[in-house]
């Protein structure tokens, strides 16, 4: 299947372990390794392989809610397969071009037939308008469904403990460390003003609702309070 269980037992949970032995038969036998390397990455800290084991164990939990679940998780391994914060000219990169990459990258390891290929395809470009992306086609029963689940697991994080949500904005730091702290700031303030401007609707279906709305706009209240200061108190020492 072109990796080791063994091999990869200590560094990656069962999740991770079950749910690639159900779709490894559907990837070349370079996938698996393509995935690895990427999600080790160093200039990653929160898109690395601890947001997939977390994705993969809250599927797990709610597996129930899906129809094809073996698709979420083709999608959750993807979709940040490619992750770079900055293009060679310097300038910021845009999400939606990892997203594409990540997408494309998929579509080269991929042994789906093509409808699955495609419905995996459209699950990974959603992440690049989280908010307000909708299925167009259903290419099967009960896949927007399982697109608005797959959108409600990358969210998910907003929903964990404060102290979780304060160790992912500082992973996110890491991540663009090249960004000048005030145009960091501003770009997590905007980002999370706009989630937080969405009330109940950050969520799509109830029963992800109901596990982690609550708590995240009470994250995304407390995470703005403290942009803000962090805010005005770097434009008062510039």
């Amino acid at each position: 299947m072109g990796f080791s269980y063994d091999r990869y037992s200590r560094m990656i949970s069962n999740p991770v372990r079950n749910y690639w032995a159900l779709i490894a038969g559907r990837h070349d036998t370079n996938a698996f390794s393509v995935i690895d390397a990427a999600y080790r990455e160093p200039q990653r800290r929160y898109h690395d392989w601890g947001h997939i084991v977390d994705l993969l164990t809250k599927l797990d939990c709610l597996k129930a809610l899906a129809v094809r679940p073996d698709l979420i998780a083709a999608a959750i391994f993807w979709h940040d397969a490619v992750y770079v914060t900055r293009d060679d000219d310097g300038l910021l990169r845009p999400d939606a071009e990892n997203v594409r990459a990540s997408a494309t990258l998929f579509e080269r390891h991929s042994k789906f037939d093509e409808t699955d290929a495609q419905a995996i395809h459209d699950l990974i470009m959603a992440t690049a308008n989280h908010l307000n992306a909708r299925a167009t086609v259903e290419h099967y029963p009960g896949f927007s469904r399982d697109l608005d689940l797959f959108l409600d697991l990358d969210l998910s994080s907003l929903g964990a403990s404060w102290s979780e949500f304060e160790q992912n904005l500082a992973r996110l730091r890491f991540e663009y460390a090249w960004v000048p702290e005030p145009l960091f700031c501003l770009g997590r303030l905007q980002m999370i003003d706009t989630f937080a401007a969405h009330g109940d609707a950050l969520y799509r279906l109830d029963e992800t609702r109901k596990l982690w709305c609550a708590r995240a706009h009470q994250n995304l209240a407390r995470a703005q309070a403290e942009l803000r200061r962090q805010v005005a108190r770097l434009a008062s020492s510039a």
